[in-house]
């Protein structure tokens, strides 16, 4: 089996990679029969001599490799017929940008893994980029904190190298007796809370956190049971009635934001599920919330001073809960708002090095060992020029007219 990890095509560029050198030359180690190339590129954040000198070969033609991996979607044109792809298509939940690409992908015989779809049998997600969406997330909330009211002055992430370079930063910084909240329970929350941890700052309980006053910045961490309520009054003692029954909760979120001052938002939000606050909630005098990092990023959705994703060069803007509209951040009736939807990006080396390494525990073994726990039967989502059976409902998407 010949695998290619391939150059990032699309634009603006992404550095990241789903092999680093080191984890490549472990794939091979631990699998000998598997071939690796890897295509030539200009902007990946380890350079082409790195693959090297690891005694892989670097070459602008993998036509002959069987597996190409990448990261972002792969353009129309640089796709070759008849081959394995993995890359995260952004298709699966009809995204209208792509429909040219899976149209494409079906054209050409291409048979299709998407990143989001690696899942183990109950349907959890195997690998992803959500710890290191938590980790910049936080860390660009506090520089977010900084621009606005000129407490500080962190550099950007992306010049920096790694996770520990981000922590070396913020540990610079005296943060105020401010209360930080965080939602969410997976990869991103639990990235975000190394953060506040490495940064020494006091993890209290929701009590503590919505009754007590303290002299020290604190942060609670809370779930989907703690910011929602069921709408009968009905005390539930785990959170899959809420999955299976969301229509029957409403937020609870308001005594939080009565009380927090920065907000990280490392939830998963299902759809049905209730918004966590609306606009209106905002033009309330009792809602305190200044500064939002927005990392799960679901535009004019649950967080609703989420107007719209930010980018890499321009990561904040400002909300006017008056005029429910976008303001500068400097204004003085602004509440800041980090909503980067790419977050990882700005730590390449570190989320290629994490990525590859549950890639390599998830995926390649698969290739070697007959598929034997379905990762790959479950994950395909095109085959001999169609739709699998458990992607079928993507068939109107593909026929709808452009």
């Amino acid at each position: 089996m010949k695998f290619a990890i391939i150059k990032e095509r699309k634009n603006p560029p992404d550095r990241r990679v789903v092999f680093s050198p080191s984890k490549l030359k472990k794939a091979k180690k631990q699998f000998p029969n598997a071939s690796f190339k890897v295509e030539a590129s200009d902007i990946r954040v380890f350079p082409d001599e790195e693959y090297t000198n690891a005694g892989f070969e670097v070459t602008n033609d993998v036509s002959d490799c069987d597996v190409f991996i990448g990261v972002k979607e792969v353009p129309v044109e640089a796709l070759i017929p008849n081959k394995k792809y993995f890359f995260f298509s952004h298709t699966i939940k009809k995204q209208p940008y792509n429909r040219k690409l899976l149209k494409a992908i079906l054209e050409k015989n291409i048979e299709l893994y998407d990143h989001e779809t690696i899942v183990n049998k109950e349907g959890f997600r195997l690998i992803g980029f959500g710890r290191y969406a938590g980790i910049v997330g936080v860390y660009n909330g506090f520089r977010a904190w900084g621009l606005k009211y000129s407490s500080w002055s962190l550099p950007k992430a992306g010049p920096l190298p790694n996770q520990k370079a981000l922590i070396n930063e913020l540990n610079k910084i005296t943060v105020p007796n401010i209360k930080i909240l965080l939602t969410g329970s997976g990869k991103v929350a639990n990235g975000a809370q190394e953060m506040l941890d490495a940064m020494n700052i006091k993890r209290v309980s929701v009590e503590e956190y919505l009754y007590n006053t303290y002299n020290e910045p604190v942060y609670c961490k809370i779930d989907v049971l703690d910011y929602n309520k069921r709408k009968d009054g009905k005390t539930v003692g785990d959170v899959y009635d809420f999955f299976k029954n969301p229509q029957d909760y409403e937020s609870n979120f308001f005594r939080f934001a009565k009380v927090t001052d920065y907000y990280i938002a490392g939830h998963f939000y299902g759809d049905g599920a209730p918004y966590l606050y609306t606009r209106s909630d905002v033009k309330s005098p009792d809602f305190n919330i200044k500064v939002v990092a927005d990392i799960s990023c679901d535009v004019d959705g649950p967080v609703a001073t989420t107007l719209r994703a930010s980018t890499i060069e321009h990561p904040v803007y400002g909300y006017d809960p008056q005029t429910e509209r976008e303001v500068d951040y400097r204004n003085d009736k602004a509440i800041v708002v980090m909503a980067v939807d790419n977050l990882p990006c700005e730590l390449p080396q570190d989320a290629s090095e994490g990525f590859g390494e549950m890639f390599l525990q998830h995926v390649i073994p698969a290739f070697f060992n007959n598929d034997k726990d379905g990762i790959l039967k479950r994950a395909k989502i095109t085959e001999n020029g169609k739709l699998t059976e458990r992607f079928a409902y993507l068939q109107d998407y593909v026929d709808e007219k452009e």
